[in-house]
């Protein structure tokens, strides 16, 4: 029997309306740094150990949630979650009328339209 290879995730990549204003939108929210941009097709963000790349989809339509399945999520936690809201809406993200998720976690959507959830970490 043939040992399975380990491999390790490198970058995960995610299309935009504008890929370097989803990057720097990233890279504010998290508090890591755009790395590399690739002209005006793409941004790079990374906070040493973990990448993602932001690439410019011309066609890109936001997801009509909560219609529509995903193409990606990203759940970001934080130690005051309340503060992190206010600052994420102050960096372009909305907040939908739908919260599904309770006194849980809250949905925002990042400039592009695309939803992602913030919640408190250890949650």
């Amino acid at each position: 029997m043939t040992p399975t290879p380990t491999a390790q995730v490198k970058c995960a990549a995610f299309w935009g309306h504008d890929g370097k204003a989803l990057a720097a939108f990233y890279a504010d929210a998290l508090g890591w740094k755009v790395t590399q941009t690739f002209g005006d097709a793409a941004a790079m963000i990374s906070d040493g150990t973990t990448t993602y790349v932001f690439y410019t989809a011309e066609s890109f339509t936001a997801p009509n949630w909560p219609e529509d399945e995903l193409v990606f999520h990203l759940d970001l936690a934080f130690d005051d979650v309340a503060a992190a809201e206010q600052r994420l809406l102050s960096l372009g993200a909305t907040k939908p009328d739908h919260q599904p998720g309770g006194e849980h976690w809250t949905v925002l959507l990042d400039p592009s339209g695309q939803p992602f959830c913030i919640s408190a970490i250890g949650r």
